[in-house]
């Protein structure tokens, strides 16, 4: 599976999926987001953040989870008519540093920042009867 983004997965559930320990998995995970949110009523005001802390989390679970070869990411997605929660699985324990602003020399390091400014609240636990952990973030649908 890892490097066959051509169309989705299946669906473990309407709202979720799995999806491969890649470098094209954020984008991908961002069209499913797209996806998820047009076929929601009002749906579309979740967009903007949606895709950028999700993409955030993805990559992060891509790039810093220490996982055996062939693990997948698990990505979900809950809307109410107030908020949407984001939630990016992985099958490494170890849970992400505390956020801080990077200096302008640092050439990475912005993404748990950007997800602790723009999420009404987000965090970290371990996977409900799994190994691994669960980061989320809410989206508040009056902070668009």
């Amino acid at each position: 599976m890892p490097g066959k983004l051509e169309k989705p997965p299946a669906p473990t559930s309407p709202y979720s999926w799995w999806l491969p320990r890649h470098h094209k998995s954020a984008g991908f995970a961002r069209r499913l987001l797209r996806t998820f949110l047009a076929g929601q009523p009002d749906g579309e005001r979740f967009l903007d953040t949606g895709e950028l802390l999700l993409g955030e989390l993805v990559t992060n679970a891509v790039l810093h989870a220490k996982t055996p070869p062939g693990r997948l990411i698990f990505i979900r997605f809950e809307l109410d008519p107030d908020s949407l929660r984001i939630e990016v699985h992985d099958a490494d324990a170890n849970q992400p540093s505390v956020p801080h602003p990077a200096t302008e020399q640092d050439e990475s390091g912005r993404g748990l920042w950007l997800v602790s400014q723009l999420a009404s609240g987000w965090g970290c636990g371990p996977r409900a009867g799994g190994i691994g952990k669960m980061v989320w973030a809410l989206i508040d649908g009056g902070s668009q």
